[in-house]
């Protein structure tokens, strides 16, 4: 189920939700601390998160998928979103280096589609970054954010996910290992939350935030013949070969 472009807004201007982004900020620069020069695509609901890179990329574009809405963003500058058909960007073959995806993999009803896709306007050399719901974390089971909505995923269902629309996964982090929770002392705690869950490599976290690159020669997949195994027959019977009696030679005419 989509969760309408307002109700993500209202969840970013809120406690929760402010403290979410910084958290899953973390977990971005960890895997992109540097997009100079690049060019960035963020896909789903990703205005939160796209100011790490705007100011120094070559450019930097968010699309918003029609089911969901768009917003204009930034506020106060030149739009730089837009709303698109997710499964048919538009955008031609290898237009960007970068992709993020955020609140899109979970809200979409062809995920594989929407990858390929994807696959088709990354660069060769692009990287993909998807933030996406632990199937086993806290945020998932909770609908009172927008984690807790669609379909959430554990580590293995997005590989084999990545694998399958010819990505390779290459890096992994979580976050949000706070409850969702809205007391003061509990947010204000919400960093060391982060810490201890990394340092223990605990399985609660509320994302996944998964790296993967483009696989330019796309696997195919052989099929192999059966061979037929024929057994070698031998006739039974054999008819042997008659020698001629003289009495039985027809006679010469005279």
């Amino acid at each position: 189920m989509t969760i309408d472009v307002v109700n993500l807004r209202e969840f970013y201007s809120n406690r929760l939700g402010v403290v979410a982004r910084r958290l899953i900020n973390r977990g971005i620069q960890t895997h992109w601390p540097d997009a100079r020069g690049q060019r960035v695509l963020g896909l789903g609901y990703p205005t939160p998160y796209l100011g790490l890179f705007r100011h120094n990329c070559e450019r930097c574009i968010a699309f918003m998928p029609a089911a969901q809405g768009v917003l204009k963003w930034p506020t106060a500058r030149a739009t730089l979103s837009t709303l698109v058909e997710e499964r048919a960007l538009p955008l031609p073959d290898a237009a960007v280096d970068r992709i993020l995806l955020v609140h899109s993999l979970e809200m979409s009803d062809d995920p594989d589609a929407l990858l390929r896709e994807v696959w088709r306007v990354l660069a060769p050399s692009g990287r993909l970054l998807a933030v996406v719901p632990n199937r086993r974390g806290v945020w998932a089971r909770i609908d009172n954010t927008p984690f807790g909505h669609g379909r959430p995923y554990s580590r293995s269902q997005i590989s084999d996910l990545l694998r399958r629309t010819w990505f390779t996964p290459v890096g992994w982090s979580e976050a949000l290992f706070v409850p969702p929770l809205e007391q003061a002392w509990l947010l204000r705690s919400a960093p060391a939350w982060e810490r201890i869950g990394a340092a223990t490599s605990l399985p609660l976290a509320g994302v996944h935030v998964v790296e993967a690159t483009k696989q330019v020669v796309r696997p195919i997949q052989a099929r192999r013949e059966r061979t037929r195994l024929i057994p070698s027959l031998e006739p039974s019977l054999v008819p042997s070969p008659m020698q001629a009696d003289d009495n039985d030679l027809p006679a010469r005419p005279r």
